[in-house]
């Protein structure tokens, strides 16, 4: 196989965005617009891959160094349009032979496989294999223009197009595959004799028809190709990839009670046999095993959910969570940090933060796991089968005894042995009679303000 690399273009100013964050920083599924052009060229084998950055944006400068390296940056500056910018890619392609694909970082849609049609056109002799589509409205888009032949001939852009070449319905979607040699070869006889004055990437078409070269064409759908200029785009590109992740599971027999209310991270994962309820919001980073139950209005986010384990409602798994098999989280309870074991549970208004929970322990409802001294996080450790009695506040660092109980209301300073009863109680004082004589004093206070 012919070797492969990429060109991401991100070096937009994003304007239209109107946020402070970088565009392509932005998110679908829980990933920036970055990453997941990243993920897809990774995944259609590329094994050299260039960002082209703004001096803008540093952010995106240092995402790209953190993800792959201080290589695979290059700087477009100052901005003069997309043949400028892949240009500026060229020094961090040199020595690579092979196929390079350009795509743009804010296509968060996109996927390998619809990257895979333009490699196979140039293994079957295209000089420039070009993505196109057909949108829904073709007004701001670059036209593709065929010969008798269906071949591609140039393509225009919508500023520069006649009325005849506006009713052009073929768009240019913007991704190509060309060879390394030819590309920059290319890119170096194009002009910016256009109504922005910039270098269009897409004037090498022309160029490559007027040499003789062939360019060739593949239609994709329009939701892969789409861009997110607007945050009304990123909500629609959100809406698309929430609706295929739905009805990914959905196929692998995971049970939705009302699929459309339920978000997806791009990485999570959930076994056949789970079951989710209505209004359940994954971050990134979950992991549910068959056989779990996730209840209404629930949020997951860096957590495992064991094989049979249940889950809210109203339930929040913070990063680190581990529920362990058939063990209960229930309605009001926040876990963070905390391995629960088998059978564990934790039915109502509860924290539990930092450290573990043993198999069979039960942990009363109002219970809080004191975890923060102000500087730092302490771990509290229940032992299997303990249980730890309602309103009872456990102040780390400390241990629960396996088998071992707290009394409700307790503040628990000192560890539990195993099997023991911890109680932690001032004495109750009782004033006879108290009740009565205040409600008589306030009653009296009342009618002397003329108050009923």
């Amino acid at each position: 196989m012919t070797a492969r690399a990429a060109v991401i273009l991100a070096a937009g100013q994003g304007t239209r965005m109107k946020s402070k964050t970088p565009k392509v920083l932005h998110t679908v599924g829980g990933r920036t617009l970055l990453d997941r052009m990243i993920d897809t060229v990774e995944a259609t084998g590329c094994e050299r891959i260039v960002v082209v950055v703004g001096t803008h944006s540093p952010e995106v400068r240092q995402r790209v160094a953190e993800r792959l390296g201080e290589a695979a940056v290059a700087v477009q500056d100052p901005p003069l349009g997309t043949a400028h910018a892949v240009l500026a890619a060229q020094n961090a392609l040199a020595g690579f032979n092979g196929d390079v694909v350009i795509t743009y970082a804010d296509a968060p849609l996109l996927t390998p496989q619809d990257l895979e049609p333009l490699f196979a056109l140039r293994a079957h002799g295209a000089d420039i294999a070009m993505m196109a589509f057909e949108p829904s409205d073709a007004l701001l888009y670059g036209r593709v223009i065929k010969g008798a032949d269906g071949h591609v001939i140039r393509i225009v852009e919508a500023r520069d197009a006649s009325p005849e070449e506006k009713s052009v319905r073929c768009c240019n979607a913007g991704m190509m595959v060309v060879d390394r040699a030819r590309l920059f070869d290319l890119l170096g006889r194009v002009g910016n004799d256009n109504a922005k004055g910039e270098y269009y990437l897409t004037d090498i078409v022309g160029l490559a028809v007027a040499g003789g070269g062939l360019v060739r064409s593949h239609t994709a759908p329009e939701a892969a190709v789409m861009g997110c200029d607007t945050p009304m785009q990123l909500a629609h590109a959100e809406a698309v990839f929430q609706q295929r992740l739905r009805g990914h599971f959905l196929a692998e027999g995971v049970a939705m009670l009302a699929p459309e209310t339920v978000h997806f991270s791009w990485d999570t994962q959930v076994a056949p046999g789970a079951m989710i309820e209505q209004f359940v919001v994954f971050a990134p980073g979950v992991k549910v095993e068959t056989g779990a139950v996730i209840r209404a209005f629930s949020h997951l986010e860096g957590a495992r959910v064991g094989e049979g384990a249940l889950i809210g409602p109203y339930a929040r798994l913070r990063p680190g969570a581990d529920i362990g098999p058939e063990a209960h989280i229930g309605n009001f309870v926040e876990v963070k940090k905390v391995a629960v074991g088998k059978g564990a549970k934790a039915n109502h208004l509860s924290y539990l933060g930092d450290g573990t929970v043993g198999a069979g322990a039960n942990i009363g409802a109002g219970t809080i796991f004191c975890n923060y001294d102000g500087f730092d996080k302490w771990d509290t450790h229940i032992g299997e089968g303990a249980f730890v009695g309602s309103n009872t506040a456990l102040v780390a660092p400390i241990r629960v005894g396996a088998g071992a109980y707290t009394g409700s209301g307790s503040v628990i300073t000192k560890d539990v042995a195993k099997d023991a009863l911890a109680l932690e109680r001032g004495g109750q004082i009782e004033k006879a009679g108290w009740a009565a004589a205040f409600r008589k004093r306030k009653l009296a206070e009342r009618a002397k303000k003329g108050k009923t």
